[in-house]
């Protein structure tokens, strides 16, 4: 089995394919174009975000098995048509599960401590106590929507800080020990605390809108590790200014490319994003949720398993 690799990832992954008995090729600069005119030689590519592989790309491979994406979603792949050729799709949203629990604890402890704002005051020579007294995670309700992988993970390293975990998943039957699924309106009526854990699809496209928000019964705080284009940023900027969003955990931005490209590239940063960027009660990183030394070694040993398991 000849294999593509178009994104670097940890070498274990390479390593892995090639003890199965596959022949890996590696190219990290050729164009989509360049690759379309190759791809009919390969039985399977990797990819972790590069560019999307759609209907022209799936045509011209003509011998293709599988895709792996080295990744949690399978966004930048036309699923529906992949399928329909029958190529195996691979993701590996165990790979990194972990991370995203971590991070997004993380987060939520750093905003409501103060703890980078404090951490600037004092490297420029202010030691405020009294504007810098936070809260606490206990007695609280956090509300998860998307009960998956990343879901379970932020659950469970909830377990020790008594909070009550509820989540809301379209599919039924998912809550377990670590949290109880209720209806939307229910979280709705609940949340202090909402952290979304949702995949990229229309479900989850600009579902935290003005509409959305307002639904909640109390004021909260949100979290934002899954995708940027679940919120809705001009109707966040308005909430956290009219109070009912009380601050904001965002790893991701509705602005990012698919591929990841610097978002300071474009100059004219929108008017809702420059909001963010200077308020206290808005933490932000760069869509590293899940960008761990471990993650990495776990992502790429996911896909070697999934391989393995599927064709030898």
């Amino acid at each position: 089995m000849k294999v593509l690799l178009i994104d670097t990832n940890h070498s274990l992954l390479q390593n892995g394919l090639e003890k199965l008995g596959c022949i890996c090729d590696e190219d990290y600069t050729s164009t989509k174009q360049q690759i379309e005119e190759k791809i009919n030689n390969y039985n399977g590519i990797v990819i972790r975000s590069r560019f999307h592989i759609d209907k022209q790309f799936i045509d011209k491979a003509t011998h293709l098995k599988f895709i792996a994406r080295v990744g949690a979603g399978l966004e930048s792949i036309d699923v529906i048509y992949a399928n329909k050729k029958g190529i195996h799709l691979i993701s590996a949203p165990e790979g990194n599960s972990n991370a995203v629990g971590e991070h997004a604890l993380g987060m939520i402890l750093c905003l409501f401590n103060n703890i980078k704002k404090a951490d600037l005051e004092i490297r420029n020579g202010k030691w405020l106590r009294e504007e810098n007294r936070g809260i606490e995670l206990e007695g609280k309700t956090v509300g998860i929507i998307g009960y998956g992988n990343m879901g379970k993970s932020f659950a469970k390293k909830l377990k020790g800080f008594d909070v009550d975990v509820i989540c809301y998943d379209i599919k039924e039957g998912v809550g377990d020990e670590n949290c109880k699924q209720v209806s939307l309106k229910q979280l709705q009526e609940k949340t202090d605390i909402l952290s979304l854990h949702t995949p990229l699809n229309k479900l989850s496209h600009h579902m935290v809108n003005d509409l959305f928000i307002s639904n909640f019964k109390k004021s909260f705080y949100l979290i934002n590790t899954a995708r940027g284009s679940a919120v809705v940023t001009n109707d966040l900027v308005e909430n956290l200014i009219n109070k009912k969003i009380l601050g904001a955990c965002l790893d991701v931005l509705e602005y990012e490319k698919l591929s990841f490209e610097n978002l300071f590239e474009n100059e004219n940063l929108p008017e809702a994003f420059s909001y963010l960027i200077h308020a206290n009660n808005v933490l932000l990183s760069p869509h590293i949720a899940g960008w761990t030394v471990e993650s990495k070694i776990k992502l790429a040993q996911t896909i070697v398993d999934k391989i393995k398991r599927i064709f030898f």
